[in-house]
């Protein structure tokens, strides 16, 4: 009898190989293909518009409440796009700009968005981070790919339409926080700003996705990474505390052992489940087509099968990919004693936390202060944030999104994406149904590496492309 059901089990196994193998031979083959502009005029008179935007020294700081610099950058940008400010009613709310562009109807308006604060620049540059130089083909600077490029593109998409005498089909709202860095209250008092208005957008463009390169080991070519929905954000901080005392008779379980074990223990193996979403599991299938190894594409072409196997490997694929899985936890902070030879009172690690829908913030948190308790551990939530709403792939926005992608970037693939950072998008959930995160700009290697790192910049051929993508976003809204 046993050895029948081996044999049942075994033939089911090789039926379902089998299945998978065929599935994958009719996965047809795609490349992508992209290009840079090569429209010099164009080219020349953006990068100009970018690099004066990167000069202003935008930084926002907890310790710096001044705005006073974020109402001069208004001016600069009314100096750039002069039609747009005069044709816009603008409102001004502590520094954070938002401009409405009054279209024929007042129905189902849409959002543009892309925050006007940076990080601080610090360590050697190969040009000064607030010179704003074009060189290499590039905009140099601070904020030059995070995200000014964003701004300027659909501030000048907007001032070539009015010039043009284009009146849209719908309102057009222009936004811009200064406090998106240090995620302050910018953002939502803008939203709030439209919410005490009654306006109820049909769809918000901010950053969080952008055209990427080699999304996966193994699949080469240029995507377009469509962000549908954020994790939630959370800091956390964990407690060790003793009776303290000399370092010459120490003890057992002291605050800093106990706290190392829990870092160990969360490092050793995660508390937390990784799930395949609706977005992960589209965004695999896609992928599969552009891998050029057979067995790449022979997983990713046939979750049905091998979803268990990849939830197992992904992190050891890729760390990006792996943190679109499940709910994640980096320790960032420590505190102890504050002398060699004193064994502490009180010691202390903090985290920051990322939470995915399928576990959320409070059972995440709930999870991981458990965990501590074995520990000795207390847990102090500092603050937390629930993971927003997803855009809907089968909804009118995403398409709209997806055919502008197509049109203005031919070649190039759509994939749906996991946000694993935050953006100001999150904020907007009740104004907005259909919040869609992507960036018209490429961010090669070299552009993820200097965002909040050193030699920011963005390549200047990109900037024609993302201004042509939000005019058509804007012009699309007509055949709604």
């Amino acid at each position: 009898m046993l050895g029948y059901i081996l044999l049942g089990v075994l033939g089911a196994l090789v039926l379902c190989l089998l299945a998978a193998l065929i599935r994958t031979l009719l996965i047809p083959k795609k490349k992508t293909n992209f290009h840079l502009s090569d429209d010099n005029e164009r080219i020349d008179v953006y990068a100009e518009k970018l690099s004066e935007m990167v000069k202003a020294e935008t930084i926002s700081s907890r310790n710096d409440p001044t705005i006073e610099k974020f109402r001069d950058f208004h001016k600069l940008m009314e100096k750039l796009f002069p039609k747009v400010f005069n044709a816009c009613e603008k409102v001004d709310i502590d520094g954070n700009l938002l401009l409405k562009w009054k279209g024929r109807s007042s129905k189902d308006p849409i959002l543009l968005m892309s925050h006007m604060d940076v990080v601080e620049a610090n360590g050697e540059w190969k040009y000064h981070p607030f010179s704003g130089a074009i060189a290499e083909g590039k905009v140099w600077g601070r904020g030059s790919a995070d995200t000014k490029c964003s701004l300027m593109a659909f501030f000048q998409a907007a001032e070539e339409l009015i010039t043009e005498g284009y009146i849209p089909a719908c309102d057009v709202y222009l936004a811009s926080s200064c406090t998106e860095e240090i995620g302050g209250t910018g953002a939502p008092k803008l939203a709030n700003w439209l919410k005490e208005r009654g306006v109820k957008l049909f769809m918000l463009c901010d950053e969080g996705g952008s055209i990427i390169q080699k999304p996966v080991g193994g699949v080469p070519g240029h995507f377009a990474a469509v962000g549908i929905f954020e994790k939630g954000y959370g800091d956390v901080k964990f407690i060790a505390r003793s009776k303290g005392g000399h370092a010459s008779t120490p003890g057992k379980n002291t605050p800093i052992p106990r706290l190392a074990k829990f870092v160990a223990a969360v490092e050793k193996k995660s508390p937390f489940r990784r799930e395949f979403s609706p977005a992960v599991n589209e965004m695999f299938a896609r992928i599969a087509p552009y891998s050029e190894s057979f067995g790449l594409k022979l997983v990713m072409g046939n979750l049905w099968l091998f979803r268990p196997l990849l939830k197992k490997v992904m992190p050891m694929i890729s760390a990006q990919a792996a943190a679109m899985l499940q709910t994640t936890i980096a320790f960032t902070m420590q505190s102890g004693s504050q002398g060699y030879n004193v064994l502490p009172q009180e010691a202390s690690v903090c985290a920051n936390m990322r939470f995915i829908p399928h576990q959320g913030t409070d059972e995440s948190l709930e999870i991981i202060t458990k965990l501590a308790e074995k520990y000795g551990l207390e847990t102090e939530v500092i603050y937390r944030g629930y993971p927003s709403a997803s855009l809907d792939l089968d909804g009118e926005a995403f398409a709209i999104v997806q055919n502008t992608i197509n049109k203005v970037f031919p070649g190039v693939g759509v994939l749906p994406y996991v946000v694993t950072g935050g953006t100001d998008a999150r904020f907007y959930g009740e104004v907005c149904d259909s919040c869609v995160r992507f960036s018209p700009v490429n961010f090669g290697p070299e552009q993820m590496a200097g965002m909040h790192g050193i030699n920011e910049n963005i390549e200047a051929g990109c900037l024609p492309i993302a201004v042509d993508y939000y005019k058509e976003i804007v012009k699309v809204q007509a055949e709604r």
